[in-house]
């Protein structure tokens, strides 16, 4: 049996921490990044677009509360899986050719798990709205 080398433990010299910081500027980054994960991205438009008819659709169908959380759980289930496809796209770009070779196949297992929240979210939207289109309805 093969035993695994070790790592070297890190010099306190070489090692840098980091400082302590104030809540306020993690939310800060935490925004920042939000930007980031926003900015240049056409599918957050999609999203964004989808989201307003959602809560166009909820406010005119007088969805009860429980139906309202359900809705922004799936809204936010939906834009979270596409921050976290962002942010491995951002680092897919940053990688020399070879390893992008390697690694392309996590871009579209992203994109599956944003396509999988996607179309979770309008399942649940469809019974949702369903729901209260037949009530409304008699």
């Amino acid at each position: 049996m093969h035993a695994l080398p070790s790592l070297p433990e890190p010099d306190d010299d070489v090692q840098m921490k980091r400082p302590r910081r104030p809540w306020s500027l993690k939310f800060c980054d935490a925004l920042r990044g939000f930007k980031f994960g926003i900015r240049g991205q056409s599918s957050f438009f999609v999203h964004f677009f989808c989201t307003a008819l959602v809560i166009a659709v909820a406010v005119v169908l007088q969805c009860e509360p429980v139906q309202w959380a359900l809705l922004l759980l799936c809204i936010g289930f939906v834009l979270t899986a596409e921050l976290f496809n962002s942010a491995l796209e951002t680092l897919h770009r940053g990688l020399d050719a070879e390893t992008r070779e390697r690694t392309w196949q996590a871009l579209d297992i992203a994109a599956g798990a944003v396509l999988m929240a996607s179309i979770t979210a309008a399942v649940v939207g469809l019974c949702v709205m369903g729901w209260r289109l037949a009530e409304r309805l008699g």
